[in-house]
């Protein structure tokens, strides 16, 4: 493999790829820097002149994953280096990125850019248009063989492929979604909370394309700041460097695209590092220059304001005849079937999460019917707390959206696929959910106080009305917002690429109408944006209100109001209440060090399939990375059919299932089994599950007790 990259890629063409790189950061740097200081006046302006926001019905918290895992278990991997199948365990933590503990070793993959695949033609599929002229049919053997039906696949179009797969379609389907969820929470763009870092990337990131004659959306605008300046380095350097390479690369085509896909990998991974570096800088260098700005824009802010509506007006009167023009002919046709096309799968998306959500709780209120423990209570509470990053159940919530469709527009407009809105519709969705779960909890809890279990049944069920009441409210704001957003993004590109030939040249004589010290905070670029986003904004406030006046896919009108809203609800906490501490009896805060890392709560529960050995199986609890099992250093290679799995929970091999019983004496063995416990002076020491689980359905049989009184392992 290294033989493979170092013969390729050798000192000419890494010179090259540097070069490139920094060319285009050069040029990025060029507009980032502009833009800083615009959005820092923009960031100013706001704290000044304050701005409402729309108030919402259901409570937000601030850190919803603290001291959560997703899912952890045991799958097998695919290695490029032996070309075998070895069995692995993977983690997703609270960062949404999958850990891969290998031999002595722990590897991080980011998913941001990635997709998750199920089959091998959908990836071959993907694999011929990353590489056009090596095209292989969905029939010819690919170069590697899945020894299962039930493969996984992470592909990204340039970073190394990984490839995964599990013994049963139920597993496939759980971390599909889960892998799914990874994906969406690495690609949900950058962090809103920096109100000028953030701002100046994406505008100076879409000032840039622009300038290169690329409009709309772009679907690799995922990850952090150095994953998006590398895809937009790869956009161009990637295919240059597969006709330069991919000709002289030998073997069978299998073997050629292997080698492409570890080469492509090689060359992103450099590309990362080198931009990762350089914008770290550019972003020192103006946050170095911040104060200065600050200063200057807090003592003349009046000044610039004027300056800026002064030239904002002579633009104006430039432009508007020919904006207003373009919005007659070419746009204002199109609204409605656009917002049509988007409020249908949204719709049924959000729908679809509030009847998950109705479930949940009609299923917490009959929980606690047939039984009023607070332990019980705490215990029912504590499970449909991370409802909403629970990836399996929000999956049908997910799915609805997946049905978008935008055909008609994507050369229309310049939309390049959908993905950017349904990603981003579930992770509204996702949100909702929380905000939803998290009312609940802190209505339930207030209302605890004082109460008895005989009043906790009618206690769940007035804070579910006011919750669901709330949500609706809420779904529609969400809703709303997401449609007049996404319609400007369809909208805002397509004219823009119209009208800058005409006016792009009209608009440097501008110029000369700014004072020299207020030219960083005003940019007539920015300003003939602004106009042209106002001249269709009305419209598109129109075509969202006039589908609220009609109760279309229950939306409410702005002028709602809920009457029995609650004026005290947002005094109520932020953090997450922690159920099985305040009414389990066992607080998580008391768990010290080392025991609170390894038994981060996990939100997906385990899988249990009747006869399947442990590895196959999600795991209850996640190891450190010291308890991670590893191969001993002589241990030789074998395939997928000889190697002998290793449980990571307990670290021993699992023997194979054992057969028939020959004699009399098993025969009486497997009928009155006989369990051996061994007595720990360690006050902590805890019953495997395994055997806590058995001993368990022993007693059912001895007591007749019904299985639906087992304690479960996980929420």
């Amino acid at each position: 493999m290294g033989d493979v990259i170092s013969t390729n890629l050798d000192e000419g063409k890494r010179e090259m790829i540097t070069a490139r790189t920094n060319a285009v950061m050069a040029e990025f740097g060029r507009f980032y820097e502009q833009q800083y200081a615009v959005a820092l006046f923009n960031s100013v302006r706001y704290e000044i002149e304050g701005g409402g926001n729309t108030q919402t019905q259901l409570l937000h918290r601030k850190d919803p994953l603290k001291n959560k895992s997703i899912f952890s278990g045991g799958l097998f991997q695919y290695l490029e280096e032996s070309k075998k199948w070895r069995s692995r365990f993977l983690y997703v933590g609270d960062s949404y990125n999958i850990s891969l503990y290998e031999s002595k070793a722990v590897r991080v993959i980011n998913c941001a850019g990635y997709r998750a695949l199920t089959s091998m033609e959908e990836y071959l599929g993907l694999l011929n248009n990353s590489l056009s002229d090596t095209k292989a049919k969905v029939a010819s053997a690919p170069f590697l063989k899945c020894p299962t039906q039930f493969p996984l696949i992470l592909w990204h179009p340039y970073a190394r492929h990984h490839y995964f797969c599990v013994m049963t379609e139920k597993e496939q389907k759980k971390w599909h979604a889960v892998f799914q969820d990874c994906v969406r929470h690495s690609n949900n763009g950058l962090s809103e909370e920096c109100k000028v870092a953030t701002p100046a990337f994406t505008d100076a990131l879409r000032l840039y394309r622009q300038a290169k004659g690329h409009y709309g959306t772009w679907d690799l605008m995922c990850g952090n700041q150095a994953q998006i300046l590398a895809n937009l380095v790869m956009e161009t350097l990637h295919p240059e460097l597969k006709n330069l390479i991919v000709p002289r690369l030998k073997g069978k085509l299998q073997q050629r695209q292997r080698d492409w896909m570890l080469i492509s990998d090689a060359v992103y991974r450099q590309v990362v590092s080198q931009t990762k570096t350089q914008h770290e800088a550019l972003a020192q260098v103006c946050e170095v220059e911040r104060p200065r700005l600050d200063s200057a824009l807090r003592t003349d802010m009046d000044q610039i304001i004027t300056s800026k509506e002064h030239v904002s007006g002579k633009i104006r009167a430039l432009v508007l005849p020919r904006v207003e023009q373009l919005v007659r002919s070419k746009v204002q046709p199109y609204i409605h079937s656009i917002l049509e096309a988007l409020m249908e799968p949204t719709s049924r998306g959000f729908s679809e999460v509030r009847d998950i959500l109705f479930r949940e709780l009609v299923e917490v209120s009959k929980n606690t019917m047939n039984d009023r423990s607070s332990e019980k209570l705490g215990e029912h509470m504590d499970k449909i707390s991370m409802l909403a990053f629970h990836p399996v159940k929000m999956q049908s919530c997910y799915e609805k959206m997946e049905a978008l469709n935008l055909e008609g527009l994507q050369q229309r407009c310049d939309v390049s696929s959908p993905s950017v809105f349904i990603q981003r519709a579930q992770i509204l969705m996702r949100q909702q959910m929380d905000n939803a779960v998290h009312t609940f909890e802190q209505l339930v809890h207030q209302s605890l106080d004082g109460h008895s279990g005989e009043d906790f049944c009618k206690i769940i069920q007035r804070c579910q009305d006011r919750v669901l009441k709330k949500y609706d409210y809420d779904s529609s704001t969400v809703r709303k917002k997401f449609f007049r957003e996404a319609l400007l993004q369809i909208i805002i590109p397509y004219m823009l690429k119209q009208l800058s030939p005409s006016c792009s040249p009209d608009l440097p004589k501008f110029k000369e109408l700014i004072f020299e010290d207020f030219s960083r905070f005003i940019l007539v670029e920015n300003i003939f944006e602004e106009v042209v986003l106002q001249s269709v904004s009305k419209d598109i406030m129109m075509a969202v209100k006039e589908a609220a006046v009609q109760r279309r896919h229950n939306l409410y009108r702005d002028s709602m109001v809920l009457t029995n809203s609650d004026p005290n609800l947002h005094l109520l906490g932020e953090d997450t209440i922690d159920w099985a501490g305040q009414f389990g009896g066992v607080k998580g805060d008391r768990q010290g060090g080392e025991v609170a890392n390894r038994k981060r709560k996990q939100i997906v529960s385990m899988i249990h399939l009747d006869g399947m050995p442990l590895p196959y199986e999600s795991c209850q609890e996640v190891p450190g990375v010291d308890g991670i099992p590893e191969e001993s250093e002589g241990q030789t290679e074998q395939d997928l059919e000889t190697e002998k799995p290793v449980n990571p929970i307990q670290h021993v091999p699992i023997e194979k299932e054992p057969g028939s019983p020959d004699s009399l004496n098993e025969i009486r063995d497997l009928i009155n089994p006989v369990l051996e416990v061994v007595e720990k002076d360690d006050e902590h020491f805890e019953i495997p599950p395994h055997v806590f689980v058995l001993s368990c359905l022993l007693k059912c049989d001895s007591v007749e007790e019904k299985p639906e009184s087992i304690p479960r392992q996980i929420p």
